[in-house]
C-alpha cells in the first residue's frame, strides 16, 4: 500500500485530544499506519527516527515543513521520552493540536532540544 499522507493527517486531526495525554508516539504511529506504513514500535518517541527511516522516510534539512512531515524531538528534563508530531499542512499535531510550533510546550520551547524532521514522498 503506498503512503497516503492525507489519510494519515485526517486520522491524526480527528483523534487529537484537547490537551496532551503523554501519548504522542502512539497517536503519530497510528496515523502513519492509517496512511499505509507500518512502523517498528519503540517505547519512546525520541527513538522513532530509525523506524521512520526503515519505513522509507528520510531526514530533511530544517526549513518549511510539508503536510505529512514528522518531527522527532530529543528528551529534556522531566520529559524522558522526547516527543514526536506530524505536520498537517498548517499546524503540528501529536496527541493534541500544537498551536505554538513543533515544540509541544513551554519547557521544550525554552530548552530547544535537538530534533530531526522526516518526510516520505
Amino acid at each position: 500500500m503506498p503512503w497516503d499522507k492525507s489519510a494519515a493527517v485526517i486520522y491524526l486531526q480527528s483523534h487529537a485530544e484537547a490537551t496532551s495525554h503523554g501519548r504522542c508516539a502512539r497517536y503519530v504511529r497510528e496515523a502513519i499506519q492509517r496512511g499505509g506504513i507500518m512502523l517498528i514500535h519503540t517505547h519512546s518517541a525520541y527513538n522513532y527516527g530509525a523506524s521512520l527511516v526503515c519505513a522509507g522516510f528520510y531526514p530533511v534539512l530544517r526549513g518549511v515543513p510539508k503536510k505529512g512531515d514528522v518531527v522527532v524531538i530529543q528528551p529534556i528534563a522531566g520529559h524522558d521520552d522526547g516527543h514526536m508530531a506530524m505536520y498537517d499542512g498548517q499546524i503540528w499535531i501529536s496527541d493534541f493540536k500544537q498551536l505554538h510550533g513543533f515544540y509541544p510546550g513551554p519547557a521544550y520551547r525554552t530548552a530547544q532540544p535537538p530534533y530531526k524532521m522526516y518526510r516520505h514522498d
